[in-house]
């Protein structure tokens, strides 16, 4: 089996817009740089939180591109490729572009909700179609169906580059169940960051982190901690972001990271529509929260 590279701190990272729409290639190229310097293991690039539904097909390349040229192999890029189209997502991956990138992730077929056979169909095509190690994705709140563990368990099994899943489903349960059936080089990833820290203390490798994008050194600590098994001041800074964690979500993603990156002067508040910016009582909360923590 391909091994896992995704581990520790992995920032599901934005796409900064300028204040006309226009994608600000400038800030991403500032605020990867200061993700880079403050303790992230690895970069998921064009998935959800980087608004990809929303962006044309030259501007995910130049992203793409910029983030290769910028990274210059220091940590792993894991990029997202993925859809509800298996022949489509097939012969993305067998035409594409990967040049530069370590591994790709694939979100469960959203709206046309396949039986569990039907997922592991489809993801045992796509693993097939690329010699890249594949992160699988699951996310029921998004996508409408659920990646069960049974079935977690058996692409990993059958598929030698199937070497990970972000799992978002929100159950812990399900979780332990992937964790303690699995093959021993398989991983599990968090995909939300306010379960990241019980889902390392129950044998998760990591995160692909929204708040990472905003917070790198702090989620970073608490993540080492853990690993290091010192779970009290691991648990310390997951409670001090326990408030954070809810408001980044409440206007959807990447709403809430945006407000927060603006205030700290990173970016400009901009999303693509559908997308809007947070509420101004939402952004409130969040700068008074900042300023407490001193951040």
């Amino acid at each position: 089996m391909v091994r896992n590279i995704f581990k520790g701190l992995g920032i599901a990272l934005i796409t900064p817009f300028c204040e006309d729409g226009s994608v600000d290639y400038k800030s991403l190229v500032r605020l990867m740089e200061y993700q880079l310097d403050n303790g992230a293991d690895f970069l998921c690039i064009l998935a959800t939180t980087g608004e990809t539904p929303c962006l044309t097909k030259e501007e995910k390349q130049k992203i793409k591109d910029l983030v290769v040229s910028t990274v210059k192999g220091r940590v792993p890029i894991l990029m997202g490729c993925g859809g509800n189209n298996t022949a489509a997502i097939v012969e993305e991956l067998k035409t594409g572009d990967f040049r530069g990138i370590d591994g790709v992730l694939s979100v469960c077929p959203y709206y046309n909700k396949p039986s569990q056979e039907g997922l592991y169909q489809h993801f045992k095509a796509i693993a097939a179609a690329t010699s890249l190690p594949v992160v699988l994705y699951n996310v029921p709140g998004r996508t409408g169906v659920n990646l069960k563990a049974e079935t977690t368990v058996r692409l990993a099994r059958d598929c030698e580059n199937i070497v990970a899943i972000k799992e978002a489903s929100g159950s812990l349960e399900q979780v332990d169940e992937i964790i303690k059936n699995k093959p021993k080089d398989f991983a599990v990833i968090s995909g939300d960051d306010a379960l990241t820290f019980p889902m390392i203390s129950c044998g998760a490798e990591g995160v692909i982190s929204v708040i990472g994008n905003a917070l790198p050194k702090e989620f970073s600590r608490m993540i080492r901690l853990e690993f290091k098994g010192e779970y009290e001041g691991a648990r310390k800074i997951h409670h001090r972001f326990t408030e954070l964690f809810s408001l980044l979500f409440v206007d959807g993603n990447p709403a809430g990271v945006k407000a927060m990156l603006h205030e700290m002067g990173f970016i400009e508040n901009v999303l693509r529509l559908p997308l809007v910016p947070t509420r101004i009582s939402t952004l409130q909360k969040m700068s008074e929260i900042l300023k407490e923590l001193k951040i």
